[in-house]
């Protein structure tokens, strides 16, 4: 273990991956985060002492380079879906990201790698889209053989996505949804830790990388799957636009209204303006083909974790096989 790599926002969803991922390839990896307390999931991803959480705060140039001390390589995965107070789009994904990059060049890091996203553009509509157009230019700038990792949707265990609106059909036999028919090419959260493995082990050239599944699929088409994997019939309403707004716009300002207490976690405007363009790889980029990955299909994966939205949860095989059963009067 006589390599030593940094991951910011290494306890989140993607960045555990990367952790364990490198701890398995024998690194040592310092995993900086807000709240080590919160991140002591991450210690038995390796042997006692290979694996350890410690404070870093990304807006902040002395905790950014006192967690980078001795780092052979660097891993950012820093990303908000949501502005809460001063952790905005602009102060974590442009601010952020360049000054983590401009500290690895100074530092003499050999490899840094930034998990951006499918939509990254200076010109987009959403400012989420704008600050990862503006995060990746500062990263290029500061650090020029930087691998920059931009993912479509991620699926996995811990996802905020399919657990979320397989949560909702508990709720209601309506599932809402905003932009039904924008579509997405989900992307498996163990195959970006795959690839953004390969980038700060020096394995994949310096660049942009789109990475995508196997599939492109509608959002509405996503919700039929998720669907059917949990076993609910649910009636898929796509909200027309205006009401997607107003629906954005209340949650929005019950955030605001509740000094930040309330977190909307449901819908934001931004996230609607984001909604409306497609989340799939450009034709002639570079993705996973490039890196000698062969990224796992949607279908594949679902089931492992969905199953306990089930009616009957890891039971419901059994209680519908019965109901079969009498069905047919055996």
């Amino acid at each position: 273990m006589s390599k030593l790599v940094t991951i910011y926002g290494g306890s989140g969803f993607v960045g555990r991956y990367i952790a364990r991922r490198m701890a398995k390839e024998g690194w040592r990896v310092r995993v900086a985060v807000r709240r080590p307390n919160e991140a002591m999931h991450v210690k038995p991803y390796g042997v006692p002492g290979q694996v350890e959480p410690v404070f870093c705060n990304v807006r902040d140039d002395t905790s950014v380079a006192a967690v980078m001390q001795g780092a052979d390589a660097v891993v950012n995965c820093v990303g908000v879906l949501n502005e809460l107070g001063k952790n905005t789009f602009g102060a974590i994904h442009a601010e952020g990201a360049g000054r983590i990059a401009r500290i690895a060049a100074q530092e003499g890091v050999d490899s840094l790698v930034h998990i951006s996203a499918i939509g990254a553009d200076p010109n987009a509509a959403s400012a989420y889209s704008r600050t990862k157009a503006a995060g990746e230019a500062a990263v290029l700038e500061h650090f020029p053989g930087a691998v920059i990792l931009r993912p479509s949707v991620i699926f996995g265990a811990e996802d905020g996505f399919f657990n979320r609106f397989a949560g909702m059909t508990r709720l209601s036999p309506v599932l809402p949804i905003a932009a039904g028919e924008t579509r997405f090419q989900p992307v498996f959260v163990d195959d970006v830790a795959k690839a953004a493995v390969k980038g700060a082990s020096g394995e994949a050239e310096p660049g942009v990388y789109e990475l995508g599944g196997p599939e492109v699929k509608t959002f509405r088409a996503l919700m039929a799957q998720m669907l059917e994997v949990i076993h609910r019939r649910r009636i898929i309403l796509s909200l027309p636009g205006f009401v997607a707004y107003l629906v954005a716009l209340g949650f929005d300002i019950l955030q605001k209204a509740s000094f930040q207490l309330i977190e909307n976690k449901m819908l934001t405007r931004d996230q609607l303006k984001s909604l409306k363009s497609d989340n799939v790889v450009a034709d002639g980029a570079r993705g996973f083909a490039d890196l000698g990955i062969s990224p796992v299909a949607l279908g594949s994966v679902l089931p492992d974790y969905l199953w306990k939205f089930r009616p009957s949860g890891q039971y419901d095989e059994m209680t519908s096989s019965a109901r079969n059963l009498r069905k047919n009067g055996t």
